[in-house]
């Protein structure tokens, strides 16, 4: 599977999870630690775990293993590393505070229906 299926597959499980604000920022031409950063935000932990375990069941599924996972059921920002794509599962509040989108704006924004 490449980096372009895996994004779609990550964004279709995060919407199965009534994610909010999914986005998709390619780096490719702008870094070398992944392809795609998949961003998405949640109401409450409950719903960012969930997001992240149905993220993880499907790339699971598809014989794809996560490298990495920082958070956990506390956290209010879950980064999932699977090497071609970076999976950030934020709270509102922290997806704000960081902007990653600012951060990585020199990367080429993909709307996830597009994938």
């Amino acid at each position: 599977m490449d980096s372009r299926e895996m994004a779609k597959l990550a964004c279709e499980a995060l919407a199965e999870k009534k994610a909010s604000g999914i986005q998709v920022i390619d780096i490719r031409d702008i870094s070398v630690i992944a392809d795609y950063f998949i961003l998405a935000d949640g109401e409450n932990q409950n719903q960012l775990q969930a997001m992240q375990d149905s993220v993880d069941e499907k790339f699971y599924k598809a014989g794809i293993h996560v490298k990495q996972i920082e958070g956990n059921h506390r956290s209010t920002w879950i980064l999932m590393d699977y090497e071609d794509i970076i999976v950030h599962i934020f709270s509102k509040e922290d997806r704000l505070f960081y902007d990653l989108e600012r951060i990585w704006r020199d990367g080429t924004v993909i709307d996830p229906k597009d994938l």
